[in-house]
């Protein structure tokens, strides 16, 4: 199943995808996609619906983050070989773990705002794993069972805040509309082989990053494991595993987004996202 989230911000509705590629209105029969909403059982009891009984919704409504009340947004970095090559990082050995606040969360066709005194916006698709079931210690062999599905997200960063104003990586990640998540949830029933997907982002019509999961340095299993060995995760928590190369702090010299520019973001089999960068209002 392909499930989304529509409406006004902080009034959006669950929904699903049908096989015409029309919206159908979940919110007689299901609960809003945040935590135990998008448990694996609770996705599993919709997974009988006939969607052609549910209300269409109109075309152009707009569509929120897939997911909701985030309990935690977390993310991976220098996950990709090639992307940990053009920064001139060495590899890890273990992976990099950060988080993201959840008030950057937005949706998948929101404007992306350059917030306030940034210098050096930049791009990131990502993989995004949703957890469906509480976590603690799974093996990798076990990993995919507490996963519920997948999404697309635009990791947007902040990277003189990021790197060059010390702490952690959270300050230059976590600015308002730098989480746009969706357009929808796809249920790993979908998406057999996590490793094999193809992943970009189109920089105003130019193709700035071109890869595939394979070149994950550390695959979904083993971020999840690994993840539920120092931390409970917990249904509705989000992962976003890393970006590809082709982000503007690799390129030489570095680009940075501006005003005017338009991001499109994609995944093998999870959608399509696109957002417009507009300038920090006032």
């Amino acid at each position: 199943m392909k499930l989304l989230r529509f409406g006004p911000k902080g009034h959006e509705k669950p929904g699903a995808l049908d096989a015409g590629g029309t919206i159908r209105d979940l919110s007689g029969v299901a609960a809003d996609f945040a935590g135990e909403g998008v448990s694996i059982a609770a996705l599993e009891n919709l997974k009988g619906i006939d969607l052609s009984t549910l209300p269409a919704v109109p075309a152009g409504t707009r569509i929120g983050s897939c997911v909701a009340s985030v309990p935690n947004f977390f993310c991976v970095g220098l996950n990709y070989a090639r992307h940990a090559a053009e920064t001139g990082a060495t590899p890890p050995t273990e992976p990099i773990l950060f988080a993201k606040a959840t008030s950057a969360l937005s949706g998948p066709y929101d404007d992306v705002i350059i917030p306030k005194g940034s210098t050096k916006p930049d791009w990131e698709a990502e993989l995004g794993i949703v957890i469906g079931a509480t976590a603690e210690h799974v093996s990798e062999a076990d990993a995919l069972s507490v996963v519920s599905g997948y999404c697309v997200i635009n990791d947007v960063s902040e990277r003189h805040w990021q790197a060059e104003r010390g702490g952690t990586w959270m300050k230059g990640k976590s600015a308002p509309t730098f989480g746009p998540t969706g357009p929808w949830i796809v249920t790993k029933d979908e998406i057999p082989d996590p490793q094999a997907l193809d992943i970009w982002l189109e920089l105003s019509g130019e193709k700035v990053q071109n890869s595939n999961t394979s070149d994950m340095i550390f695959s979904v299993k083993e971020i999840v494991a690994y993840m539920s060995s120092l931390m409970t995760l917990q249904p509705g928590d989000i992962i976003a595993t890393g970006t590809p190369e082709g982000v503007g702090l690799g390129m030489k010299p570095p680009r940075w987004l501006k005003p005017g520019d338009v991001m499109k973001v994609g995944v093998t089999g999870l959608g399509v996202q696109e957002q417009k960068v507009v300038a920090y209002p006032g």
